[in-house]
């Protein structure tokens, strides 16, 4: 009779057993399916950074030309060379984490690039006084380049802003929200710019 209630007792332990096991499989899977797709998304966003990025520094090469050409011909305007010289340095040297892109990360980022634009538009003054640099091919050249390079500036920063939304929209969805708590995939912040600033600067001479 013992051993009757011992086989009937480890029978049903058995069936519990095999029930947790199904139901956290089933539980495992989708799991695993929502896990893959934030990888994915994060990817796209840390993809998109690295395009961002890229036009930043294209263009921060593109002013470094540029103010060479500007002393040619206006050499003793040393004030603005050094401020924008001093710019361009501080947002060459700023590092950003791409797996760390929040809002505080972001605003640090836009604070020196907005400075770096500050002294572009001084720099952009001095050119008014010499008309015979406006005239040159090798910095008109450069300014076209530049404002190409502004252009994809502000639409890749857009596409960031889209990719980012994707991603954040994604992993607060329930129960997403749960699996991007347990694997620590954070909210990224977004581009947040004056008004107006969606618009490329207009770069004149």
């Amino acid at each position: 009779m013992n051993k009757e209630k011992s086989k009937t007792g480890c029978l049903g332990a058995t069936m519990i057993i095999s029930s947790i096991l199904i139901f956290l499989v089933i539980l495992f899977i989708p799991g695993c399916a929502k896990y893959n797709s934030m990888v994915d998304k994060q990817e796209n966003v840390e993809k998109q950074w690295a395009q961002v990025e890229n036009q930043y520094k294209r263009r921060l090469d593109l002013i470094g030309n540029l103010v060479e050409t500007v002393k040619g011909y206006a050499s003793h305007e040393k004030e603005t060379f050094v401020q924008v010289t001093e710019a361009r340095a501080k947002a060459t040297s700023i590092e950003v984490d791409p797996s760390d892109l929040d809002e505080n990360m972001l605003a640090q980022f836009e604070e020196v690039q907005g400075s770096m634009t500050e002294a572009l538009s001084k720099l952009m003054l001095v050119v008014e006084a010499y008309p015979e640099l406006k005239a040159d091919s090798q910095f008109r050249k450069l300014m076209d380049e530049l404002t190409t390079t502004e252009n994809m500036i502000a639409a890749e920063r857009q596409a960031f802003n889209e990719v980012a939304k994707a991603y954040n929209t994604y992993i607060r969805k329930f129960p997403n929200n749960i699996v991007a708590k347990i694997f620590g995939f954070d909210r990224k912040g977004y581009f947040e710019a004056p008004e107006g600033s969606d618009i490329a600067p207009e770069v004149e001479f």
